[in-house]
């Protein structure tokens, strides 16, 4: 139909216009420069700063991926589709899949992973912990099992505590009240020894339960003084920045937001509920945030950032948004956004080295869709270590970009033989071939005007470079 053509045809240009999105931020005295890492990702969902000093990123198609922040090289871990529930390979159409992840506090002596994702027809959860084994996820040990999952609303945020905790968000699987029952995981965050067991000063006895009264929990860090905030999702009102405390109740879904009404009010009293200290109204989507505390942007050091997915209509734009705080920390006392052209905003994670930033995409709509990016903002003024042993040191450049008929590929000796394929921003392949001489010319005279991206894929992982036709 007409309205379905105008859909798609708006989908396009927006997956078109991120790929050309600012190349620079420039601060009050800080100029951070953009390099798009990896593209063509499908929904990643959590990305994390590894000990290993490489950037781990799940999807929530049940895939999870580690990369070389200095080349992008990127390789596949786990593929866990065949496990993983979700909808398509995609991950469209659902809020389930392959969620949060978090890293042993010893990894070099115990190098596992923690993550949690949803399976089977009921789409229940589960915490699994992996052992690294230098190039894949192996070795699945169950930690939790058996959450009630749902088609929407499963949380899950990890994060390790500085106690050595596991500390795990679930949604309420859109039964609000959830939140305020004590017999069901769902609607809480959980606290979790690393073996599986319940931690025994726990606020409640015999019980995972840290906090509840929660909707739908996608972010938690800690702040200054070891303070953990979380990120909540509302309904139509009322997205939260909320200060976590253990044994908390957070009110859903009594109380929206504030106690500011008779009714929440009354509850409130009676239920020593914990108020947010950040209230979006309407909502904007929050997800993941964390605590910049680095020297490379000064600008934002000592300041919380949220992703913000946006959601439906023109006032709720995607964002990075940087929250300053009280000089306590109790209060936001300021908010700023930032990067509104890339899309719905998923995850941020930080380079502790260089103080870089890195974002991932999820497509301009809910619930999310590909190709995606894994993008870095960088002060390249900042002199900053890098421990990084570039093993992969294959590395792929393409000129001219932008381009007309003929694309010129530079790569290192050790991409000779590799297969490479062009894809659209529509995430289609338009040509494939193999890479066979350092410098090689591509024919793409018969390609539309537009923005597209090479893959270049073997045994030591893919490499992608986004790169415009001008005709």
């Amino acid at each position: 139909t007409e309205n379905r053509i105008i859909l798609l045809i708006g989908m396009l240009m927006f997956n078109i216009s991120i790929l050309v999105s600012q190349n620079t931020l420039t601060l009050d005295s800080t100029t951070l420069t953009k390099i798009e890492l990896v593209t063509g990702v499908q929904i990643p969902w959590e990305l994390k700063w590894g000990p290993d000093d490489h950037l781990w990123f799940t999807q929530r198609n049940g895939v999870v991926f580690r990369t070389n922040p200095n080349t992008g090289n990127t390789t596949e871990i786990l593929d866990y589709r065949s496990i993983v529930a979700n909808t398509d390979d995609n991950g469209n159409g659902s809020e389930y899949g392959m969620l949060g992840m978090c890293f042993h506090p010893d990894f070099e002596n115990e190098p596992k992973v923690f993550i949690v994702f949803n399976y089977g027809s009921s789409i229940t959860e589960r915490l699994s912990s992996f052992e690294w084994n230098g190039s894949e996820l192996v070795n699945e040990e169950i930690i939790l099992d058996d959450i009630e999952g749902g088609f929407f609303h499963n949380g899950s945020r990890l994060l390790m505590t500085n106690d050595e905790k596991i500390l795990m968000s679930t949604g309420d699987i859109t039964i609000p009240q959830n939140g305020q029952r004590m017999n069901t995981f769902n609607g809480k965050y959980l606290r979790i020894n690393l073996d599986g067991s319940i931690p025994e000063d726990n606020p409640f006895p015999n019980s995972y339960i840290y906090s509840f009264g929660h909707r739908n929990s996608q972010g938690v860090c800690y702040g200054p003084d070891d303070k953990l905030y979380m990120t909540e999702h509302g309904t139509s009102v009322s997205d939260e920045i909320n200060i976590l405390e253990a044994g908390g109740n957070y009110g859903w879904a009594n109380v929206l937001g504030a106690c500011d009404t008779p009714v929440e009010v009354n509850f409130c009293n009676d239920n020593n509920v914990i108020e947010p200290i950040f209230d979006w109204s309407p909502c904007v989507g929050v997800s993941d945030l964390i605590y910049y505390n680095h020297d490379a942007i000064p600008e934002w050091k000592g300041k919380l950032m949220v992703s913000i997915l946006g959601g439906v209509g023109p006032i709720k734009r995607p964002s990075i948004t940087v929250m300053t705080l009280s000089e306590d920390g109790n209060q936001i006392i300021s908010d700023e956004t930032f990067f509104e052209d890339l899309g719905r905003l998923r995850d941020i994670c930080i380079n502790p080295h260089t103080g870089s930033i890195y974002i991932a995409t999820n497509g301009d709509s809910y619930p999310g869709f590909g190709p995606n990016q894994i993008i870095e903002y960088k002060n390249l003024e900042f002199e900053g270590p890098s421990n990084i042993d570039n093993l992969n040191s294959q590395d792929i450049q393409l000129n001219p970009n932008p381009a007309s008929d003929i694309l010129n590929v530079e790569c290192t000796q050790e991409l000779i033989g590799s297969n490479f394929e062009i894809i659209s921003a529509r995430g289609n392949q338009v040509t494939k071939g193999t890479i066979k001489t350092l410098n090689q010319t591509i024919d793409i005279s018969a390609l539309e005007q537009g923005q597209y991206f090479l893959r270049c894929q073997n045994r030591k992982g893919q490499l992608t470079r986004t790169f415009s036709i001008i005709k």
